[in-house]
């Protein structure tokens, strides 16, 4: 029987070692990928493109993901900080593959990571910024944008936060709030010094003048950001809008065909296919009804991106109004509150047995002291024993017997009736018979007679024997 229980042990010891080797040798490669990831994104690269690097992404973040858990338990800064660098990447890498939905969770699971990495945490809130925007969501971007930005402060991120503030200026010119908007591009003019985001504030400015059909100074400013050559297609799509609303044909057609030639974004390629389509007269029917075409190939992506990304903003906005799930909570709150109570249970019991033992000891050792007064105390003769006149020998007697008793009594300013009440207490007379030995009236002056005992000694009358005794055996 020995000999199968050693055999056991060992198998399952074997098996654990080679559980924590291979999850030993998945960390590692996970926490190599998501360092190589770092490294290309200071250059300004991406890691995933390739689909073996995109697989080895994938994997590094699920490895790391099912460890999160127990890295907030112990609150390890430097493994949660990786997993949400995974997170980070892999949601980048979703986005780059337009998959916008998976790209949600993953952001998500980063803010619920506990990290403390606030620069990473500020770029995953951005993220999730631009998906609500791009599903035109405006509210939604402009919470995530603003959460980004308070991250970016937090750390320090100066330069980032300005780019923060340019998002929400932004998502407050969509809406449109023109005096929200144009209060935090005024921020940024005065405070800021770097060049790209003082131009990325002027075009805000474009796109807040636009939507509140101002297109005069909505032209101005997308032609000085269309100069400093920032978000070309967008400065271009708001040109060729401007122009076309003002019904300057020539020139809405010549940048709305700068948007169609660089065609990096869907919605201002939509735009600019619709001004072409209606604006350029120069066309004949037939490249016309081809321009309309490719407009409506492009409507048609728009729409099944957009519902991607109202999926995607769904799972967002579940997550925000999801109560959190408590019953693990609650489980260990009642096991705890159940283990309590039986070690609470257990500690009274045992008090109380301890307690009855306490008693029965004192109780003997009480009667062992009552047996010695009254071998040295003759009780029958009581009344003489305990007069006025005698009260010396009595002292001396219950001073040799009971600890000292007399004169610990006497320093606690009692008179000799006094003592002699106290002393027949110890001997468990009864109040009737006390007052009958020291000829005190009963019952109204022997009970006014203890009460003032029990205030000078600091006790209480129905504890008052037991005290006597505590205090007799006190050195």
């Amino acid at each position: 029987m020995i000999a199968k229980c050693r055999y056991i042990l060992l198998l399952l010891s074997t098996v654990c070692l080679g559980w924590q080797s291979c999850s030993r040798r998945a960390l590692d490669e996970a926490q190599r990928v998501v360092a190589e990831a770092d490294s290309l994104w200071h250059e300004g690269k991406m890691y995933g493109i390739d689909e073996g690097d995109s697989l080895s992404l994938a994997q590094a973040y699920e490895t790391l993901g099912r460890y999160s858990a127990f890295y907030s338990l112990v609150h390890r800064s430097s493994s949660l900080a990786t997993y949400a660098h995974a997170c980070y990447h892999y949601g980048r890498l979703l986005r780059k593959k337009d998959d916008p939905v998976a790209a949600m969770q993953v952001f998500i699971n980063a803010t619920h990571s506990r990290t403390d990495d606030l620069h990473t945490l500020g770029r995953v809130y951005s993220n999730m910024g631009t998906l609500c925007h791009l599903a035109g969501e405006y509210p939604l971007s402009y919470d995530m944008y603003e959460k980004s930005a308070d991250m970016y402060l937090q750390n320090g991120d100066t330069l980032l936060y300005y780019y923060g503030l340019y998002s929400m200026a932004f998502e407050k010119s969509e809406i449109p709030v023109k005096d929200e908007a144009m209060h935090i591009l005024n921020h940024i003019d005065s405070v800021c010094a770097d060049t790209n985001v003082i131009a990325l504030a002027v075009l805000a400015k474009a796109e807040l003048y636009l939507r509140v059909q101002q297109y005069d100074s909505a032209i101005y400013y997308a032609r000085e950001a269309h100069n400093c050559r920032v978000c070309p297609s967008i400065s271009s799509t708001i040109l060729a809008q401007a122009y076309s609303y003002l019904q300057i044909r020539d020139s809405a057609v010549r940048y709305a065909t700068l948007v169609v030639s660089e065609q990096n974004d869907l919605y201002n390629l939509n735009n600019a296919l619709y001004i072409l389509t209606n604006d350029d007269e120069s066309k004949d029917k037939e490249s016309i009804r081809q321009t309309a075409a490719h407009r409506a190939d492009v409507q048609k992506l728009l729409e099944i991106r957009q519902g991607k990304l109202a999926q995607a903003v769904q799972l967002l906005e579940l997550d925000l109004n999801r109560k959190p799930d408590l019953r693990w909570l609650y489980a260990i709150m009642i096991t705890a509150l159940l283990t309590g109570g039986a070690f609470y249970w257990h500690y009274r019991v045992r008090k109380q047995q301890m307690r009855s033992q306490v008693e029965q000891m004192i109780e003997r050792q009480n009667d062992n002291v009552t047996q010695s007064i009254k071998q040295h105390i003759d009780v029958n003769d009581l009344t003489q024993t305990l007069h006025w006149k005698n009260y010396a020998a009595m002292k001396a007697d219950a001073d040799l017997y009971i600890g000292g008793i007399v004169s610990k009594l006497e320093e606690q300013n009692l008179n000799e009736t006094e003592i002699r009440f106290c002393l027949l207490t110890m001997l468990n007379f009864s109040l009737s018979r006390t007052a009958e030995t020291i000829h005190y009236s009963y019952p109204s002056g022997i009970k006014t007679l203890k009460k003032r005992i029990s205030v000078k000694l600091g006790t209480k009358p129905p504890i008052l024997r037991n005290f006597l005794f505590d205090l007799a055996s006190k050195a």
